[in-house]
């Protein structure tokens, strides 16, 4: 059975009205902020983005706020991230229901907020550049999800070639790839901020849903031995992956046996008319 069939059968069906809901409320975000930003000049920005001088002043509330905004007025960061949580944020919330897919994925955006601000403040020649968008928390969704599928197969798009991978593979490509964006920052990507959401969506499969016997073969934490007795007075011990020992009959049995199977074999049978 695949591990997201026991996802299933373990929880009720959740319709994802929740990651509906959140896929209108950002694009009604950026509309206002565009509007504003192009009408009245008001870079809501300015007090709302993450920034490591916003938070040392007190403005703790942009761990919240950064995860609503958007780069304006060009709309592909906005549709881009709304199309991942569309496609990874649904399955997610049919599993765990809407109230804690929602706390997921806020908890994976303010982790990201705070591990992007961490290395902006400790490693050297980072800019402290305001952090926007949804992609921490979208980045929590794709690897709770491709824990729990890590044999489906994605197609995504590089350079309008279309690319088929599995998701546990892309869920290591796109770690890998944000821990090298974070350790060498470039092309004004927060790759920090997506770093902190892949760990928690990795942290509630390991430890919030409880289940490390059924993880995946590739995910490098020891799973648990299982201890069961053979027969009474064995102390035999085997993993969920190794048969246990068969019983063997005694000599008796095993004479007796044989004697019964000869005798079915060569006793004459009924003649036909």
């Amino acid at each position: 059975m695949a591990l997201a069939d026991r996802f299933y059968m373990r929880d009720a069906y959740h319709a994802p009205r929740m990651t509906t809901w959140l896929i209108i409320f950002l694009i009604a975000a950026f509309v206002i902020q565009s509007l504003l930003l192009f009408y009245g000049g008001f870079d809501v920005s300015e007090n709302l983005a993450l920034s490591v001088d916003g938070l040392r002043h007190g403005k703790v509330w942009q761990l919240l706020t950064f995860q609503l905004l958007h780069s304006c007025p060009w709309p592909w960061h906005v549709l881009f991230n709304c199309l991942g949580l569309y496609f990874f944020g649904r399955p997610v919330e049919t599993i765990v229901g809407e109230r804690k897919f929602l706390a997921l994925y806020l908890l994976s955006g303010v982790a990201g907020g705070l591990l992007q601000v961490l290395v902006t403040a400790v490693l050297p020649r980072h800019a402290d550049i305001p952090v926007v968008g949804a992609s921490a928390g979208v980045c929590g969704m794709i690897a709770i999800f491709c824990s729990i599928n890590p044999m489906e197969e994605l197609t995504t798009w590089i350079y309008f070639l279309p690319i088929t991978i599995r998701a546990r593979y892309f869920l290591m490509f796109l770690a890998g790839f944000s821990v090298f964006g974070t350790l060498v920052p470039f092309s004004g990507i927060a790759h920090g901020a997506h770093l902190g959401g892949i760990l928690v969506g990795l942290a509630y499969v390991r430890y919030g849903r409880r289940f490390s016997e059924d993880l995946p073969s590739w995910v490098p934490w020891p799973l648990r031995r299982r201890e069961c007795a053979a027969s009474p007075g064995s102390l035999a011990k085997h993993t969920r992956w190794r048969r246990p020992p068969l019983e063997q009959p005694g000599a008796a049995a095993f004479i007796s046996r044989k004697w019964t199977q000869s005798w079915t074999k060569y006793r004459p049978r009924a003649s036909t008319a």
